[in-house]
């Protein structure tokens, strides 16, 4: 594994090393853990996860790249299909933003809604790392005017009294601490993290329980087919949760989700034995959650159709199915583009326009790889672009 990934620093090695231990002791003394709880520990422990450490994640420093992290086209783009939203609820409306990353969605965002005088009543950012938190007012402090930063708070939970407005996420679910189950001889079990005789971490599988089972059946059921033994995937039996959680106290306005995914029965394909699960470590993927805990991104898809049934079941309704390249398409990219072109201050910035252009559309690149779904609740006349409304896949769900 280490032969084809870059090595760490002392310090980098030093910070794993204590999260290692932290899993260690947690192991020894409550027995092997669930992988969804490994991974939840991996990403988000106080001070030692991958998110909640100091270590730059985003961009070209750290392990990933996201959409917002190669331009303001991608935000504008947004912005275009939530202005409308935000101008129908009324000046009470807000914009939840799940997530801030580096803040470079929210700068370009707030530069955009300002510059068409669409601003929000509140622009919330919903952050549980303190370090990003702390990156992200530091950059918006900088980039923006005081009156338009003044309206940006950051939420340590979901709102809990009713709002109206638009919640967004990018790559989030993506993040999720997910389930990993596997097959023998037709029964469901659940992979966890144990120690060995030498106390390395190791991956092996258990009966699974009543939630993680149900889960697992219900997929067959929906998809009309029986996993056959050695079948191992990622399900995420807690999403119809989490979805209430961070959006049931949304009484009126729109979600939209961006990530990378599939359909469900593309999910579960048969020749995908092992899932989607991927660690990123400096910009190359690896299939070994354990090396390393700490300084890897851990991700898996997203079961778009189990999105679906999740906001259904809070009591939204899907607007809107499809595949990124088509949403910014229907999003106005054309024009954001056209716009941005013929502003650029020289040659070099037409030619990055044009491969940001590239790098959100493609199908190789993000284009169909990566999907929107776009969720209403409580609203008579939904006023998005006629262009993609055209664009909508959701019968593929």
């Amino acid at each position: 594994m280490s032969s084809r990934l870059p090595d760490p620093g002392a310090e980098e090695r030093a910070h794993s090393d204590r999260l290692l231990a932290h899993l260690r002791e947690a192991i020894a003394a409550h027995g092997p853990m669930p992988f969804a709880q490994y991974m939840e520990r991996c990403l988000y422990a106080p001070g030692l996860g991958y998110y909640s450490a100091g270590k730059t994640k985003f961009g070209e420093a750290g392990d990933f790249i996201t959409a917002p992290e190669l331009g303001e086209l991608f935000a504008r783009c947004v912005v275009n299909v939530a202005t409308p939203v935000l101008e129908l609820l009324g000046a009470e409306a807000d914009f939840l933003e799940l997530g801030g990353g580096s803040g470079s969605f929210a700068e370009a965002a707030l530069k955009a809604m300002a510059s068409n005088s669409s601003l929000p009543r509140r622009y919330l950012i919903l952050e549980p790392s303190a370090d990003l938190r702390e990156r992200q007012r530091e950059r918006l402090a900088r980039a923006l005017p005081a009156d338009v930063f003044g309206r940006v708070q950051w939420l340590d939970r979901p709102p809990e009294e009713d709002w109206r407005g638009v919640l967004f996420a990018n790559e989030v679910i993506d993040a999720l601490p997910t389930t990993r189950f596997a097959m023998r001889a037709g029964e469901v079990y659940e992979e966890y993290v144990a120690l060995d005789g030498e106390g390395r971490l190791m991956r092996v599988d258990r009966p699974a329980d009543a939630l993680v089972s149900g889960a697992v059946r219900h997929v067959e059921r929906d998809t009309e087919i029986r996993f056959a033994d050695g079948y191992r995937s990622e399900v995420l039996p807690q999403l119809p949760y989490w979805i209430q959680a961070i959006a049931g106290s949304l009484s009126a306005g729109m979600m939209l989700f961006v990530d990378y995914g599939y359909v469900r029965r593309e999910f579960y394909l048969p020749e995908r034995t092992d899932g989607t699960l991927r660690a990123y470590y400096r910009h190359r993927s690896h299939n070994d959650p354990l090396y390393l805990p700490g300084l890897n991104d851990l991700t898996a898809s997203v079961d778009f159709t189990a999105l679906a049934e999740a906001g259904n079941g809070a009591g939204f309704g899907v607007a809107g199915y499809m595949p990124q390249a088509q949403f910014l398409i229907g999003s106005g990219l054309q024009a954001a583009f056209e716009a941005a072109y013929e502003s650029a201050a020289d040659e070099q910035a037409r030619y990055r326009l044009a491969q940001e252009v590239k790098k959100l559309t493609l199908p190789d690149a993000m284009g169909e790889r990566f999907q929107a779904m776009i969720f209403v609740r409580n609203m008579d006349v939904v006023p998005l672009p006629a262009e993609l409304l055209e664009a909508d896949q959701g019968d593929r769900l």
